[in-house]
């Protein structure tokens, strides 16, 4: 349960999955799939980091360990994902505790009614309780349903897969965030923009697949291009959407980037693809600081 956004201009589906392992707990079967992802390479004289653009959750089969990422994976001496193994296990409880509302507010009060409408396609057969949450948790379940139509399991994602590769060279694991500060950035977004985010994720709910699993195509080819427009065009509807889940957190990843380049070694930093696209990316806040980056694959 890594934690993410949503919004926005699609109902957040696919952002959702670019950024939040939280949002994508489902499972399902496809053919397997040859991805390339987008991976950047920060480096001086001793210290070397990359930096792997993730989906947290794909369809199983896909291929997304080879080239680059995997000259990578044999040459880091650790990896850093967002959330630690041992905190991606505290997510679950983490949401639990915060995702209640103190008073219940009925689904029909929250949305108006063609999204009520598309709100209840999605949910049939499994009541997401609705009425006792906040509005974003409601997305959060409203992610999982959409994950599990488009077959995606966060088994098959690549931080399970690092997770594993790294457990099994007895390298060490870290996190660049706790379970319970990703979730606290949805727990004290405004509430006007968290209801915002609801009605448009509700709005475009019948998109939701078709768009998740075009955002997953696109990370297959590496299009960093592409992915930079989506989480654009969807955040930019949300400013404190933006702020709060992407320009605040780059910020806070670059500076740790920025200090661990003080340190000898090599590294394998793994983080949702939006985070590492675009002109607010973590890769250009560090060119923008005079570091040398280099995309490399």
């Amino acid at each position: 349960m890594q934690a993410g956004a949503f919004p926005f201009r699609h109902g957040g589906r696919r952002i959702a999955a670019a950024l939040f392992p939280l949002l994508l707990a489902a499972c399902g079967s496809q053919p397997a799939v040859e991805a390339r992802p987008a991976m950047w390479l920060v480096e001086d004289g001793d210290t070397h980091i990359y930096m792997l653009g993730t989906m947290h959750a794909l369809p199983a089969g896909t291929d997304w360990d080879g080239g680059k990422v995997a000259t990578a994976v044999a040459a880091a001496d650790e990896l850093v994902l967002e959330l630690s193994p041992r905190q991606l296990a505290e997510a679950g409880r983490v949401f639990r505790e915060l995702a209640p509302r103190e008073k219940p507010l009925a689904m029909d009060a929250r949305l108006p009614p063609t999204a009520l409408a598309a709100y209840r396609r999605l949910e049939a057969g499994s009541d997401f309780g609705g009425d006792a949450l906040d509005d974003w948790a409601i997305l959060v379940l409203m992610g999982q349903r959409v994950a599990d139509e488009a077959a995606l399991s966060p088994s098959d994602g690549v931080e399970a897969g690092l997770t594993a590769a790294f457990d099994k060279a007895g390298k060490p694991i870290s996190g660049l965030e706790s379970a319970e500060s990703q979730l606290m950035l949805f727990e004290t977004l405004d509430p006007a923009a968290q209801r915002a985010m609801l009605v448009r994720a509700a709005e475009h709910a019948g998109d939701a697949v078709r768009d998740v699993k075009a955002m997953a195509a696109d990370w297959s080819r590496g299009d960093a291009d592409a992915l930079a427009k989506i989480v654009n065009e969807d955040v930019d509807r949300v400013p404190a959407a933006r702020k709060a889940i992407l320009t605040d957190r780059n910020r806070r990843w670059s500076a740790w980037v920025q200090r661990r380049m003080e340190q000898p070694g090599t590294v394998l930093m793994a983080v949702g693809a939006g985070h590492l696209v675009g002109s607010g990316s973590v890769p250009a806040m560090l060119e923008a600081e005079g570091y040398k980056v280099s995309r490399v694959q």
